[in-house]
């Protein structure tokens, strides 16, 4: 993968668990659990498949003293870091601290009084946990409410300030900060004003984005514009779907602009009346079979000659449809040709053959390197 000619904000760096979020690390991408809490097992099942599908970080609402409980099981359990997302009450930010929290996801001036607040940043201290203030056009202050008439980008960006001051008020600097909104202009432009006024990481999101369809269009609008400006130290996808989908939307946001690489990147042509072979059902299988593969590599799937030569000879594993026989490419390479009724079964051997060999590849050069 070409490097991304993203230049990314400065910000200060902060642990959620084992993965660093802000200072120049690697975006990480986050998701919720939408199973009942004091579910254990299911919760600990979805937990487990987000992390299967790259999540980096994964949110579990705390609504209750049982579901802190729960929370203590699931987090003794979860493979990745776990955020337990808590409102109103501080003692249930507590006890979520207490049952191995890695971040507590509250807005401080949602608590109460200011010894309930600092009793929640001592607990944030003495277990060195991170917070995140996660501001929300459909859930804004009253008196915010009043004062602008309606949910606007520097409604949000107020109500962040007046939560990063009571933190501030208590010497709190280990904090991420999110501003959230279903509408695509106000939350760009929310987020564009913090960055200019914070260096803590901003947790990026769309909130309640829609379906699968929708919210990954409009996710990948609102943060696409972001991402590219350099904001953004982790994201969310908020989509009304199984949030696995929400994991592999953020993927494919991040891998498009260069600024993660995980698993297959495919490029595939939409098709037409020039094809030599189902394209569409190919891809759709490829993506199938190899849902397993961690490691990046390119693959082109093109169905005619008019741009698949091209295409493939840029990519690890690319196939140009032709006749009779479709020509696979390798390393950019012509390598072999494979009829249409064989050609699924080959490509997912050649890919395997390809990440096979890359990491032979990796493992004697850090062998050479151990050597000196």
């Amino acid at each position: 993968m070409h490097a991304s000619p993203i230049v990314r904000r400065i910000s200060r760096q902060i642990m959620v668990g084992n993965v660093p979020v802000g200072g120049g690390a690697p975006i990480s991408i986050q998701s919720m659990t939408n199973t009942e809490t004091c579910d254990v097992e299911a919760t600990v099942r979805q937990v487990q498949a987000l992390a299967d599908a790259g999540a980096d970080i994964v949110r579990v609402s705390v609504p209750s003293m049982e579901a802190a409980e729960a929370f203590r099981l699931i987090r003794q359990r979860s493979p990745v870091p776990l955020v337990s997302d808590i409102h109103f009450d501080y003692k249930i930010a507590l006890a979520a601290a207490a049952a191995g929290a890695d971040c507590l996801r509250i807005n401080p001036g949602n608590i109460g009084r200011d010894d309930k607040v600092r009793a929640v940043v001592d607990c944030a201290k003495d277990h060195g946990i991170p917070i995140r203030i996660g501001v929300n056009a459909g859930s804004l202050e009253k008196e915010l409410q009043r004062k602008y008439g309606e949910p606007t980008a520097d409604a949000l960006v107020e109500s962040a300030m007046r939560h990063i001051d009571l933190l501030d008020k208590h010497d709190f600097q280990n904090f991420k900060i999110s501003l959230k909104a279903s509408e695509i202009f106000m939350t760009v432009a929310a987020y564009r004003k913090i960055a200019t006024q914070i260096d803590q990481p901003l947790h990026l999101g769309i909130t309640e984005a829609g379906g699968l369809r929708s919210g990954t269009v409009k996710s990948a609008v609102g943060l696409g514009m972001l991402l590219m400006d350099g904001i953004g130290d982790t994201v969310r996808i908020s989509l009304a779907a199984d949030p696995v989908e929400e994991v592999k939307v953020g993927w494919d946001l991040l891998k498009s602009l260069r600024l993660r690489s995980r698993g297959i990147n495919f490029v595939a042509c939409p098709s037409c009346s020039r094809q030599n072979f189902d394209v569409i059902g190919t891809i759709n299988e490829l993506e199938r079979r190899l849902e397993d593969v961690r490691a990046p590599l390119d693959v082109a799937v093109i169905g005619c000659y008019v741009n698949g030569p091209g295409e493939s000879r840029e990519v690890d594993v690319g196939v140009t449809g032709s006749s009779p026989a479709n020509m696979i490419f390798v390393d950019g390479k012509p390598h072999h040709k494979v009829e249409s009724g064989s050609l699924i079964d080959d490509l997912e051997r050649t890919v395997r053959e390809a990440l096979a060999r890359k990491a032979a590849a990796a493992e004697a050069a850090e062998e050479l390197i151990a050597r000196g």
